[in-house]
């Protein structure tokens, strides 16, 4: 069962044709006032966790705006195809999660809390997933858009850079999957 906000519809099942694996995965889709540090989060429901792997639930929050220095956006107006892009990267993620027992997903979530590695490894294979499940038209325009927007700070395109996959890296895994 999915939950998909109206105002996202669209892009949220655009989204996820590219991940038939997901078609059984409850995913609760939920706009929150405001996510620390980020746009969006795909997490495990913790207490489906206690059901065993077979039976876990997911959220994806997202944000409803998102602020850059002064400039403050809300998500649902960014472009279509940048929004299709940004939750591909989240189903990115669960991508990873189901590949993951309950035990090995909870000392995941610790360690992406307090290590910078395992923040850079959980958010390029994110976008390894989407790329390789056919998003990479998507991820790109995704990529080009915060890299490319003059509003967008030097300061968050460069956390952009250094944890996620740079356009060429996802060119390199679109020829050599």
């Amino acid at each position: 069962m999915k939950i998909i906000p109206k105002d996202i519809k669209y892009e949220v099942e655009t989204a996820l044709t590219y991940f038939p694996e997901l078609d059984s995965v409850p995913i609760n889709f939920e706009f929150k006032k405001n996510i620390k540090k980020s746009t969006m989060q795909a997490q495990p429901v913790f207490r489906s966790l206690l059901k065993g792997k077979r039976n876990r639930e997911y959220n994806i929050l997202i944000s409803e705006t998102f602020k850059v220095d002064d400039t403050t956006f809300r998500t649902k107006d960014l472009p279509s195809d940048v929004l299709i892009g940004w939750i591909g990267h989240e189903l990115g993620h669960l991508m990873d999660y189901e590949q993951r027992s309950n035990w090995n997903l909870i000392v995941f979530g610790i360690k992406y809390l307090f290590s910078e590695n395992s923040i850079v490894s959980a958010e390029r294979s994110a976008d390894s997933f989407a790329v390789k499940n056919g998003m990479q038209d998507y991820i790109l325009k995704t990529k080009n858009y915060i890299l490319n927007h003059a509003d967008i700070s030097e300061a968050y395109k460069l956390r952009i850079r250094k944890y996620y996959l740079s356009p060429e890296e996802i060119m390199e895994i679109v020829q050599n999957p």
